[in-house]
């Protein structure tokens, strides 16, 4: 029997609840409490899980529904038009009433094929809830290409950085490539940076296979929470070693956190966050190490702040570019 709660306006159904959170996070959530509260609202009991795996199976289950009857579906009144979210539950609601009329729930544990393409702008981040329930943190300047497939759900993360909140399915792993390697899990919390030289990897929560992309089944690094390691372009993976991952992953709370990090890595990741991208001027100054913490929102902090930290000068190139230099 479904539980239900006594809420002042009567009562409500763990289905409805599960439906207001769907609807809710069909728009990009960056703020990192809602995050929380969704997240303790899963966890609260299992039923709550449950119902919202039901709602994000049937909501990929509708591109089954013709294009018509979907269109026809979303021709809400003027008056709910104005009214974004509102409309939104509407058509969710309506979309998944087509779906029970059609007998979809039969389909369930054959998932219909799902693909999609997220992005993110300059200085945008982006939260995004897959067809399993598995959740996207996307940072400034990234995209990933999403491919669900019966056996296999598989992520290409082809520039940026995301984190990674899988649903534990055994029976379909959850793959994420980056050119030259790849992380293959079935229920965890991790992150991955795509840089231009390397991916590197962080695991804040359970355990993950990473390889180089052609590497064979039985060549992998097994990464725990707390660690992390890196890919370079040749697919090599490096063997593990402790990370802070609050620290590699604070760009989820508009901060940027180095910790003995080359100059070379802190300007590729400060590019992300420009118009114009930063470079070091040679290899020796790429070397040197910065230890610091600056908002992700304010770059320009930090290039005022590297002549004072660092032997080094910031200069502006006839690009708009900018170059750290030695004094």
């Amino acid at each position: 029997m479904m539980d239900t709660r006594d809420c002042a306006c009567g009562q409500t159904t763990v289905r409805d609840d599960a439906a207001q959170w769907f609807v809710r996070l069909q728009e990009p959530v960056t703020d990192v409490a809602v995050r929380r509260q969704f997240q303790a609202w899963l966890d609260e009991h299992p039923q709550h899980r449950n119902e919202f795996k039901v709602l994000q199976d049937l909501w990929g289950a509708a591109d089954l529904v013709s294009a018509a009857r979907l269109r026809a579906l979303c021709e809400a009144p003027a008056v709910l038009k104005k009214r974004r979210p509102v409309l939104r539950y509407v058509v969710a609601a309506s979309v998944l009433a087509v779906a029970l009329g059609l007998g979809l729930f039969s389909g369930l544990n054959h998932p219909a094929p799902y693909t999609a393409e997220f992005s993110t702008a300059l200085n945008e981040r982006r939260h995004v809830v897959l067809p399993d329930g598995s959740m996207v943190d996307l940072d400034s300047r990234s995209r990933i290409q999403v491919r669900f497939e019966k056996d296999r759900r598989n992520v290409e993360l082809s520039a940026g950085e995301a984190m990674f909140s899988v649903e534990h399915d055994t029976s379909r792993p959850f793959v994420v490539e980056t050119g030259s390697g790849k992380v293959t899990v079935t229920g965890t919390r991790f992150d991955v940076r795509r840089g231009a030289s390397e991916t590197r990897i962080v695991v804040e929560q359970g355990t993950v296979k990473v390889q180089g992309h052609d590497a064979a089944d039985n060549d992998f690094i097994n990464l725990t929470a707390g660690l992390g390691t890196h890919v370079d372009a040749q697919g090599k993976v490096a063997a593990a070693y402790a990370v802070n991952p609050t620290e590699m992953t604070a760009w989820r709370g508009g901060k940027l956190v180095f910790n003995n990090a080359s100059l070379a890595d802190v300007a590729e990741q400060v590019s992300r966050y420009r118009e114009k991208p930063l470079k070091v001027g040679n290899t020796a100054v790429g070397n040197l190490r910065l230890t610091s913490v600056f908002k992700s929102d304010n770059t320009d902090a930090l290039l005022k702040a590297l002549p004072g930290i660092l032997p080094v000068a910031v200069r502006t190139l006839g690009d708009g570019s900018q170059e750290i230099i030695s004094k």
